[in-house]
């Protein structure tokens, strides 16, 4: 389990692909590997990965086909950053919310509003995950615990089933600082993981509803 507060973030070293399969390598800090073992799990852009190598501070990671699909770690490059957090251990503050690292989705930024203090960023998301946003509700942008403050359904299109749906975070300078945030421009992709609870709730409901309208 996670947190989703970030504790930094660390370089990509090295990269060896094969088919459907890529083990990638980042640098990680002494303070950041401290009992650090080979099967120990470390969240990468909010990607649960697990530990296969460690030589020092060059610590490794296996990425497999359904990673590479779902997520923006296939897109990485050497020299490219990543946002890292060890997995939460008993007694550890929860200041974030939980987060299993398995990754839903992505989506693009859209928008970026600059303010003096804070900056809004506006994410484009695929329509069927729309329905568990909700205004204030939790988010994984990334691996980062954010509330989200709007939620925008868009009109649907010709045959669209599911239009897209929009939705804006803000962060502070601190988040800024700390995490790979600060670093995105129009049209990349971040990681979304959807809150857990608010997704089992919605599925319960819809089900149950499914069930009445059958009788």
């Amino acid at each position: 389990m996670f947190t989703g507060i970030v504790q930094g973030t660390a370089p990509l070293l090295s990269i060896v692909d094969k088919d459907a399969f890529r083990i990638h390598t980042i640098e990680l800090e002494p303070a950041r590997r401290k009992g650090l073992e080979i099967g120990a799990s470390v969240a990468h852009n909010g990607v649960c990965l697990t530990v296969t190598g460690i030589d020092g501070g060059r610590v490794s990671f296996d990425l497999m086909r359904e990673t590479l699909r779902l997520t923006n770690l296939g897109e990485l490059r050497v020299g490219d950053r990543v946002n890292i957090e060890r997995a939460a251990r008993f007694g550890d503050e929860i200041g974030g919310h939980a987060m299993s690292g398995h990754v839903i989705c992505t989506a693009a930024l859209t928008s970026i509003e600059e303010a003096p203090n804070n900056r809004r960023l506006w994410f484009r998301l695929p329509g069927k995950f729309g329905r568990f946003l909700f205004d204030k509700g939790y988010i994984g942008l990334d691996g980062i615990s954010l509330t989200i403050g709007e939620v925008r359904r868009e009109q649907p299109r010709n045959s669209e089933v599911d239009a897209p749906v929009t939705f804006c975070v803000d962060l502070i300078p601190e988040t800024l600082a700390r995490t790979t945030l600060g670093d995105r421009r129009i049209g990349d992709r971040v990681n979304i993981e959807i809150d857990p609870q608010t997704q089992a709730i919605v599925e319960t409901v819809e089900r149950v509803l499914a069930s009445r309208a059958v009788i």
